[in-house]
């Protein structure tokens, strides 16, 4: 039997896992001031797994990389669902904290994709009063 991809596979759950909790602390201690942090560890995990000729352990680095970059957009997620009240604020940092209506959206793309829907709703609106 081969193990390997079983073993890749825990790896990247037990991860993802663990950058959960890590982005929440580091957003609640920090802010998102070290995002460039995690942008460092991304770009080392990921150069150092094109550089290990081990599978499982090139892909976990790989995995640790990724996972280091995708927390930088979770930071800044993370900021916006505390300013939703979802997370505790920091007292020492409240004045970095702006109110988010509660139906704000926390995505980026979810505004692009809303953005789109009005327009298009915008565009069938105009057909239908010629």
């Amino acid at each position: 039997m081969y193990f390997t991809g079983l073993i890749i596979a825990i790896s990247t759950f037990l991860i993802i896992g663990l950058f959960h909790p890590v982005v929440i602390k580091t957003e609640y201690h920090f802010g998102t001031r070290p995002w460039w942090l995690f942008l460092l560890g991304g770009i080392i995990c990921i150069v150092c797994s094109l550089l290990i000729e081990n599978t499982i352990l090139s892909s976990v680095v790989g995995v640790f990389g990724a996972s280091f970059l995708w927390s930088i957009g979770e930071l800044f997620s993370q900021k916006k669902r505390v300013e939703k009240g979802w997370f505790p604020v920091n007292p020492k940092r409240k004045a970095e904290y702006h109110s988010l209506d509660q139906d704000a959206e926390i995505c980026p793309m979810h505004h692009v994709k809303n953005k789109k829907k009005h327009e298009n709703r915008t565009y069938l609106h105009r057909e239908d009063t010629e």
